[in-house]
C-alpha cells in the first residue's frame, strides 16, 4: 500500500458524508466515518469490505513516518498521538493504538478556520474570559466534546484585542493561530518539549502573558500551572471531568491529603472560570454543545475551601448564579429544548438531575399548551346511590 492510496482513502472518507468528525480504521470493518455521532461505512475502489491487519498496520506506520518517539510511545504505551495534513483538504489529530495485537487508527478532523465566540454560539459571558489578566480558565468535558475548539475561540479574541505573548503547549497542535495583535509560539509535545510539566516550567522563562496547556494530566503539571497563575499569567487548560464541580475535585485529587488545605486556598486565589461541555444530538441531525459555566464568587470560594454540603453544592451555587453569567448544564439543556433544538428524550438523557429536568420540561410543555403526561382517562368509580344494594 502506497502513500497515494492512503491519501485516496482519507480523501474518499472526507467526501463521503456531510459533517464528518472522525475517520475510523479498524481491523475487520470497512473504512468508517463518524457523522453526527454515528459510524457509517465508506465505499472505495477497489472495494474494502473488511480491513486486514496488514492494511491497518501499513496505514498506521505511514502516518507515523518513521518518527522514533512515536514508535517508542506505541511500543511502550500501546498508543501514540500525532498530527497529519492532507494537502489542501484537511488537518487531523491522529491516535494510533493497538488492540488484540492489531493497530487501529482514529483521525479527528481539525477545522482550518479558527472559530469565534459568536460562531460557536457560546453564552455572552465568554467575552469576559479573554479579558482576565491572570489565573486559571479550565474547560472540562469528555473527549471530543469541543474543549480545544472553545479554547481556540478564546485565544482568537485575545489575539484580536491584546498585544500579548502567547505560548501554547499542545498534543498535537490543533489550530494554527496567525500573528495579529498577539505573538504566538505554539509548541508540540514530542517535537518541541518532552512533557507538559517540563514545557510549563520552560514557559515561565519565556515571558508569556497567556499560557495554553493542552491538558492538565498530572500533579506536577497542576502544581506548575498554579504557580504560573499565581505569578501573573493567564493559564488556560482542559480536564476530563463530567461537570464544573468535578473539575475542582479532580484538581484536589491530584495532591496528597496533607497538601489539600493549601491547594484549596491556591485554587480560590487562581480559578477564574470553569466551563463544562457536552455534545448533544440535534433535532434533524448534527450536534449542539450544552455549556455549563462556573465563575468565582464568595459561595464558590466557600465550597472549595470547606467542601460541598447540603444546599451548598456546586450545582446549586451555579444554578443561583445566573445573574453573574453562570449556568448549569440542565439550565442550558432546558433552553435548547425550549428553542426546539433538541428532543425531550435527549434532554432527559444528557441532563445532570433527571427529577428537576422532568419538572422543567413539563413547565415548558405546559406553556406551549402540550400535554405534560401520557396518562389519560383516569376517573373515580362512583355509584349513583351507594346504599342501593342494601334496599
Amino acid at each position: 500500500m502506497r502513500q497515494a492510496e492512503i491519501d485516496y482513502w482519507i480523501a474518499s472518507m472526507l467526501a463521503s458524508q456531510g459533517n464528518v468528525s472522525d475517520l475510523n480504521i479498524t481491523v475487520g470493518k470497512p473504512l468508517q466515518v463518524e457523522s453526527a455521532g454515528n459510524l457509517t461505512p465508506v465505499t472505495v475502489t477497489p472495494e474494502v469490505k473488511a480491513l486486514t491487519p496488514f492494511q491497518t498496520e501499513v496505514l498506521a506506520l505511514n502516518l507515523i513516518n518513521g518518527n522514533r518517539r512515536l514508535l517508542d510511545d506505541l511500543a511502550r504505551n500501546g498508543s501514540c498521538d500525532l498530527s497529519y495534513s492532507l494537502e489542501g483538504k484537511a488537518r487531523f489529530r491522529v491516535n494510533i493504538f493497538s488492540q488484540k495485537g492489531n493497530l487501529s487508527t482514529v483521525l479527528r478532523i481539525l477545522p482550518t478556520q479558527i472559530p469565534s465566540i459568536e460562531d460557536l454560539k457560546l453564552p455572552p459571558v465568554f467575552h469576559k474570559m479573554p479579558k482576565e489578566l491572570n489565573g486559571f480558565i479550565l474547560v472540562t468535558g469528555a473527549t471530543g466534546s469541543g474543549k480545544s475548539t472553545t479554547l481556540a475561540a478564546l485565544l482568537r479574541q485575545i489575539n484580536a484585542e491584546r498585544r500579548a505573548h502567547i505560548v501554547t503547549l499542545e498534543d498535537p497542535i490543533e489550530f494554527e493561530h496567525p500573528h495579529l495583535q498577539a505573538t504566538f509560539n505554539q509548541r508540540e509535545l514530542g517535537n518541541d518539549f518532552d512533557s507538559f510539566a517540563n514545557g510549563l516550567r520552560a514557559a515561565l522563562r519565556q515571558a508569556p502573558k497567556v499560557i495554553l496547556v493542552g491538558e492538565m494530566r498530572d500533579r506536577e503539571s497542576m502544581e506548575i500551572g498554579l504557580t504560573a497563575a499565581e505569578t501573573g499569567h493567564l493559564v488556560m487548560s482542559t480536564l476530563h471531568t463530567v461537570d464544573a464541580g468535578q473539575a475542582i475535585n479532580r484538581c484536589l485529587g491530584m495532591f496528597d491529603k496533607d497538601e489539600q488545605t493549601q491547594i484549596r486556598y491556591r485554587l480560590v486565589d487562581t480559578i477564574r472560570w470553569v466551563v463544562g461541555q457536552r455534545l448533544l444530538p440535534k433535532m434533524g441531525g448534527g450536534r449542539v454543545a450544552a455549556i455549563e459555566v462556573m465563575g468565582m464568587n464568595l459561595r464558590v470560594a466557600d465550597a472549595i475551601l470547606n467542601g460541598e454540603s447540603e444546599g451548598k453544592t456546586y450545582y446549586e451555587i451555579i444554578e443561583d448564579g445566573h445573574a453573574l453569567g453562570m449556568q448549569t448544564f440542565d439550565q442550558h439543556i432546558l433552553e435548547l429544548f425550549q428553542q426546539g433544538v433538541i428532543s425531550e428524550e435527549t434532554a432527559m438523557g444528557y441532563c445532570s438531575r433527571k427529577s428537576s429536568m422532568s419538572r422543567g420540561l413539563d413547565q415548558v410543555k405546559a406553556a406551549r399548551g402540550e400535554e405534560t403526561t401520557q396518562i389519560t382517562g383516569l376517573a373515580m368509580d362512583q355509584e349513583a346511590d351507594p346504599y342501593a344494594r342494601f334496599r
